[in-house]
């Protein structure tokens, strides 16, 4: 049973990925086109820079005062959570099936 539950939980790691894969592309795109200064702190390919990535778990694009900006992160940033959680979650419960 609780290979069940750790296999369930990574079911919604892939549900946020795929979340992930759809909003996090499209607020670096509204930066790069809306915000080139900060888009330029992260660099080209900022997709998995470890800086970028913080950004967004800092929630830090909330100090801009674009709400289209907030409309595509907050979304990137649930779907981070989400997949971050339920990666955990599995990891746990595999580790207590095995022990």
């Amino acid at each position: 049973m609780t290979l069940f539950f750790a296999l369930c939980f990574f079911g919604v790691a892939i549900a946020g990925f795929s979340a992930f894969v759809i909003f996090w592309p499209l607020t670096l795109v509204h930066l790069r086109d809306r915000h080139p200064a900060l888009s330029q702190r992260f660099g080209s390919g900022a997709f998995l820079k470890p800086e970028a990535l913080a950004w967004l778990l800092r929630r830090d694009y909330r100090a801009q005062p674009d709400r289209s900006l907030s409309g595509l992160a907050t979304p990137a940033w649930v779907s981070l959570l989400t997949l971050l959680a339920g990666l955990g979650m599995a990891a746990l419960l595999w580790l207590a099936s095995i022990w």
